[in-house]
């Protein structure tokens, strides 16, 4: 069956006729995929009964609760999902105190091989449909509570980018949930392509996962930098305006004495001189076990603060990001589900 979750308003109108419906009956159904979030052609009142049960014959709704949820001792809430394909992903709840942001996953597993990602261990399975993505948005029991919108759970997000930029479009249009690009971040290691795409074609804040200002050193450890180096990503965001509509930020995990140090930061301060942005440093979350990226340890505390306050101090806006989830392997770079596992 087709699914409609994910079809745009035109779409959802072809839909209707398609099933003897006058057009207008696609914005209803868009208001009943959309802003009622209901799960069942039944519950669409205002469509005729014959109309409901062609749906039904023909179209599926395309909405499946998640299989199961984990929860941390800090709040968070990890729920895995089985996609249309039949691959497993996980997304990611984390309530604070005057929001609430849900981690989606837009790839079962990743092909970008970052080395210090467990993620990444998982290898390729696949693309998510933008059902898929909206699933998670839509599925998790406090769905109703959320405020903001990240896409930085498995996979790349600009090497998916349609139905990225198709979610996106659902999530923030008048006949869809309406909501404001600003409630929304996109990740993106710098795929170039993608990046671009996302840059012009919608409104949404944008986070580069940088980790390392020097080609060679980011080379190693990301192989995306032998393709699009990140001096090629930061010329691109700089042929944008950062200072009204949206925000560019630049995601950079902490590895003691590999990243962290004074050349480093000088590195990143010639970088991105000049370009309107702000740096999350993040705390580099080690294997459970300790083998898998043994190679890897994070940054004391007193390293990243004394990070964070020398790029403050040069004019870069830098934010030591708390880790959320953890102890669920739910937090930066963890989600790595034993069911794909097991696949794999």
């Amino acid at each position: 069956m087709v699914t409609l979750l994910g079809k745009t308003l035109t779409e959802l109108q072809d839909v209707a006729i398609s099933v003897g419906l006058p057009r207008y009956a696609g914005k209803q159904l868009a208001e009943w995929l959309y802003v009622k979030r209901v799960t069942d052609f039944s519950d669409m009142s205002n469509i005729s009964l014959k109309g409901r049960e062609k749906l039904a014959e023909q179209y599926a709704i395309g909405r499946t609760a998640p299989i199961a949820e984990a929860v941390s001792r800090d709040g968070t809430k990890k729920y895995l999902f089985k996609s249309e394909n039949g691959e497993y992903i996980e997304s990611v709840f984390i309530p604070e105190d005057d929001r609430a942001t849900l981690c989606v996953s837009t790839q079962a597993g990743c092909k970008m091989g970052c080395r210090f990602c467990m993620t990444g261990t998982l290898g390729f399975h696949g693309q998510l449909t933008t059902a898929d993505i909206l699933n998670q948005v839509f599925s998790i029991p406090d769905s109703a509570a959320l405020t903001n919108l990240v896409y930085m759970g498995e996979g790349e997000p600009c090497d998916n980018i349609d139905a990225v930029l198709r979610s996106v479009e659902v999530l923030s249009a008048a006949w869809g949930c309406g909501w404001s690009p600003k409630r929304i971040t996109v990740s993106s290691v710098g795929y170039i392509p993608g990046v671009k795409r996302l840059l012009d074609e919608c409104d949404c804040h944008v986070a580069i996962s940088l980790h390392n200002p020097f080609a060679a050193e980011r080379a190693d450890i990301m192989p995306i930098e032998k393709v699009y180096p990140i001096e090629q990503v930061v010329s691109l965001l700089r042929e944008y305006d950062w200072t009204h509509q949206r925000r560019i930020s630049f995601e950079y995990i902490c590895f003691g004495g590999q990243n962290d140090t004074m050349r480093h930061a000088q590195g990143l301060r010639h970088l991105l001189k000049g370009l309107d942005c702000r740096i999350n440093l993040i705390r580099f979350h080690e294997s459970p076990d300790n083998s898998t990226l043994a190679e890897f340890h994070s940054s004391t505390s007193e390293q990243m603060e004394w990070l964070r306050d020398y790029l403050t101090n040069i004019g870069i806006t830098t934010t030591i990001r708390r880790s959320r989830g953890e102890d669920i392997l739910a937090a930066c770079g963890m989600l790595v589900n034993s069911l794909q596992q097991d696949k794999s």
